[in-house]
């Protein structure tokens, strides 16, 4: 025995290695990814499912359907709807003697509502024709707002060009001499500072 330890590796130099211990699946820890549908959070929820169906199955076999339908089953916030909708229809059950005449009522109703929904649904050609008419009448729109705005700028740049020409004029005369004329110039950097003040 001895000997067959000594041969199967006992020999703890160099390159060699010990076997490893064979584990079950459960406390391997993680395994796969959950790409390959083995990842510890696809586990976890599958388990999670199996937990929720189980209770689910035995609350159904604890509590008849016919218990308490609209009263204790559903969460608190969402009850009044759920006694509105009881009381709805108790009052049906009640009213479905007195509905016989009624329901003929209905039923020509529905019928006249039927033949005009008839009468306005459109067909693909006229629903087609009528994007195009919405999308004609957008385009216009955008179309005369552009031309107003292009407007609206050629006339700031001609006012504009208006007065740097004036502003041009004065600041450009001379004297007779040839020099400028200072007298002008300050008069037009007296209106400017007016005219912002």
């Amino acid at each position: 025995m001895a000997a067959e330890r000594s041969g199967a590796g006992s020999g703890r130099g160099a390159g060699a290695r010990r076997k490893r211990l064979w584990r079950p699946a459960s406390l391997r820890g993680l395994l796969g990814s959950l790409q390959e549908g083995q990842g510890f959070a696809f586990r976890r929820k599958q388990k999670i499912e199996r937990k929720y169906r189980k209770l689910l199955k035995k609350e159904r076999k604890i509590h008849s359907p016919q218990d308490n339908q609209f009263v204790d089953t559903y969460p608190e916030h969402l009850k009044h709807l759920y006694l509105a909708e009881e009381e709805r229809l108790k009052k049906q059950h009640k009213r479905r003697d007195d509905s016989v005449l009624s329901e003929e009522k209905l039923n020509i109703a529905v019928e006249s509502v039927m033949t005009e929904e008839k009468f306005k649904k459109k067909t693909s050609n006229q629903k087609a024709k009528e994007e195009y008419e919405k999308i004609k009448a957008e385009r216009a729109k955008k179309r005369e707002e552009a031309e107003k705005r292009r407007q609206q700028r050629e006339e700031a740049q001609r006012l504009y060009k208006q007065k740097k020409m004036e502003a041009y004029k004065i600041l450009s005369k001379k004297t007779k001499k040839g020099q400028p004329n200072l007298n002008l110039q300050m008069e037009f950097l007296l209106q400017k500072i007016q005219q912002n003040t």
